[in-house]
């Protein structure tokens, strides 16, 4: 069973729309960030669904060249092209009954696009170099990184294939807007990697803990889950701690927390004197005057805050 830690708003909202659609054969769109959980909410879906004992077929369509693309997604013939010395059954064919989802669909060429179109909106294909037309009975659930909208607007998707994908559309929030599911997933990693390779004794300090939460993770739920093995393979003690985060995790954190931290008086009087200097050229009359102090008072601070 696949388990989705859903504590955030954000998350509740979109588990909660996965599971309700989950009992319908209607298109999905899914969006976020990479390494958000896209690919685990399609799986979700499949799982949930009528189809769910039947094939869950995934395509990237970022990793695979244009020209062979439409023979992954379609199949071919013997002798459709150089090379194609025997018949082989495309993806589509491998979902009959099942789940096939199309991951960063953005990345599909023109060409691909509009047929992707004709086989959702006819339900049938035909593989490359053949006749036979296939009936598909498989639901499609697309991912993508990309604002669609957007791309729709300068060209480079297509609009009807959007409105066709974009029949029920799941945002998956980043990992820095689910600070309440930040636990659990740390815990979860922890124990998965921990078990991997045989670290079963292993606890995170509260010391690690406290970083790990901190952490604003760009790469999401995926980087997260690469922080936690690193961690869980250099880790020297049966304790996961601080020391055993990269280094420049706890440096994105310190200087995090020192841009939230609360000026004193004297350093934001430091920060707007060197900000009129700046301005001034460096002109110490002129700037003594707009801070309304005299010039003497003024060496006295530039000389206490080593501006200088």
């Amino acid at each position: 069973m696949i388990e989705l830690f859903a504590r955030s708003p954000g998350m509740r909202e979109a588990v909660g729309l996965a599971e309700r659609v989950s009992s319908t054969d209607a298109n999905v769109l899914i969006t976020g960030e990479t390494g958000a959980g896209k690919d685990l909410l399609a799986s979700f879906i499949h799982s949930r669904s009528r189809r769910a004992s039947q094939p869950l077929v995934k395509i990237d369509c970022a990793t695979l060249p244009a020209e062979l693309l439409e023979a992954e997604l379609f199949g071919y013939e013997r002798g459709a092209f150089t090379g194609a010395t025997e018949a082989k059954a495309g993806r589509f064919e491998a979902a009959q009954k099942g789940t096939i989802v199309l991951d960063e669909i953005a990345h599909l060429s023109n060409d691909a696009q509009a047929k992707l179109l004709r086989v959702i909106e006819t339900r049938e294909f035909e593989r490359l170099g053949g006749r036979k037309t296939i009936k598909l009975d498989a639901r499609l659930i697309a991912l993508t990184n990309v604002d669609l909208e957007e791309a729709v607007k300068v060209g480079r998707f297509r609009e009807d294939l959007f409105y066709r994908l974009n029949v029920i559309n799941i945002r998956v929030p980043p990992l820095r807007q689910r600070k309440d599911d930040l636990s659990k997933l740390i815990h979860h990693f922890l124990k998965h990697y921990a078990a991997k390779h045989g670290r079963n004794t292993l606890r995170v300090s509260p010391e690690a803990l406290a970083v790990l939460q901190a952490y604003d993770y760009p790469g999401n739920a995926r980087e997260l889950a690469n922080v936690i093995e690193r961690a869980v393979i250099v880790a020297a003690g049966k304790r996961l701690e601080a020391t055993d985060l990269p280094a420049g995790l706890k440096a994105a954190v310190n200087a995090q927390e020192r841009k939230q931290r609360p000026q004193s008086l004297a350093q934001l009087e430091a920060a707007y004197i060197a900000e009129v200097l700046a301005t001034t050229g460096g002109n110490k009359a002129e700037c003594a005057r707009i801070l309304g102090i005299s010039r003497k008072n003024l060496y006295e601070k530039i000389a206490r805050y080593q501006l200088s």
